[in-house]
């Protein structure tokens, strides 16, 4: 998962060589990037479905394999469609197999309730200092090879990681512990979507996606155009992941004393009093590095979180896909954030809709989960059916 959002992480370094070697626009690299946002979102609940029925191992297997195969499709690329498959469709894809989705699955069913939080804030730490080293790594081989030799070395990383899945053994649906019913995926399903906390979560995750996605696309365009160098802008990116390392953690490790929809509105709070502190004070280096370290803290520490409240409601039985649906609304709100910013920035020449916008949405958010029902699901108990 480190190695995986970290290759995402430094997609936006490529903008620049690949469009000037291509002639392509920057709007034709943004809407590949906003596809692949999209096809992930859609993609995590069928990958959640198989995940949930034959165990992650395979899962993860199948996204580095496809993973491997986007990166080198990016690389020889010569139209822009064939691009957009390589970066928009199979990376898309390959993110919804070996990232959030499956990996915190897993971690769900491998750890006891009174522990879950503290492994997926691990591993989501884990994630984030692999985007954190991704940075100057990927910015070192491209200074030596080239972009097209970097996204074949990330693609050689991506098999050489791939038999590491070998290890991930968790217990698949058809044999999930403490399991005493026989409730089906459709049961499931219409058990969540009957849920009114499960559609808060997917509200407010829609929410967190959106402000994510604008803040990484275009706050670096955002410094530029007041004045600040490309220098502070990549320090700024580079901030907010290493700050993610211990942010995502500490978030998994208050889940596991605290009630987890309390600690998701005070995030989404702070968010909002971050944003219009940093959009409405003067703009210096240093705001844009306190701004930068503290967005990074609460950046991904939502996700373990939310994962912990949909395992807590409805068990872990089918989490993978449970997840994947909720993170639809989290990557439908990324697709928007990354597409509208370029909209509203051509018709306005300014970014200042979307930051009232995204200051708007975390405080909806943010007392949107006030009210979610976090107590398991009653279900009659069944016994399982015996062998034959």
């Amino acid at each position: 998962m480190g190695a995986a959002l970290g290759v995402r992480h430094v997609q936006g370094l490529f903008l620049t060589p690949v469009t000037l070697d291509h002639g392509w626009s920057r709007e034709t690299f943004g809407l590949a990037l906003a596809l692949q946002n999209l096809l992930w979102g859609i993609a995590q609940p069928f990958t959640g479905m198989i995940a949930d029925r034959f165990g992650s191992a395979r899962v993860v297997l199948a996204g580095l394999l496809v993973y491997e195969l986007g990166l080198v499709t990016m690389a020889y690329a010569s139209t822009t469609g064939v691009y957009m498959l390589g970066t928009g469709v199979l990376v898309g894809v390959a993110l919804s197999g070996c990232a959030f989705g499956a990996v915190y699955g897993a971690l769900s069913r491998l750890f006891p309730a009174e522990r879950r939080s503290w492994a997926l804030g691990v591993a989501g730490a884990i994630g984030g200092l692999g985007q954190f080293c991704m940075v100057p790594f990927v910015q070192s081989l491209m200074g030596g090879i080239g972009w097209i030799s970097t996204l074949v070395v990330l693609a050689a990383m991506m098999v050489m990681l791939a038999p590491l899945s070998a290890w991930l053994r968790d217990c698949p649906a058809s044999r999930a512990q403490n399991d005493t019913h026989t409730q089906s995926i459709g049961a499931a399903l219409r058990e969540a979507f009957s849920h009114r906390g499960f559609w808060l979560l997917n509200f407010g995750f829609f929410a967190c996606g959106f402000q994510l996605a604008f803040i990484a696309a275009h706050m670096p365009a955002y410094l530029l155009d007041k004045g600040l160098s490309a220098k502070h802008a990549s320090a700024a990116l580079a901030l907010i992941a290493f700050a993610n390392v211990f942010g995502t953690y500490l978030c998994g490790w208050l889940g596991d004393f605290m009630r987890r929809k309390y600690v998701l509105s005070a995030i989404y709070f702070l968010r909002s009093a971050a944003m219009a502190a940093f959009f409405l004070a003067p703009l210096t280096p240093a705001s844009v590095y306190a701004f930068s370290f503290l967005m990074g803290l609460i950046w991904l520490g939502t996700v373990p979180l939310t994962n912990g409240i949909v395992s807590q409601v409805f068990g872990v039985r089918f989490i993978a896909t449970l997840f994947g649906f909720v993170f639809f609304g989290h990557q439908l709100g990324s697709f928007l954030g990354v597409w509208l910013g370029g909209i509203v920035y051509d018709a306005t020449h300014a970014y200042d809709l979307l930051w009232y916008g995204a200051i708007a949405l975390g405080i909806v958010a943010g007392l949107l989960h006030l009210p979610i029902d976090d107590t398991c699901v009653a279900r009659a108990a069944q016994p399982l059916a015996q062998p034959a």
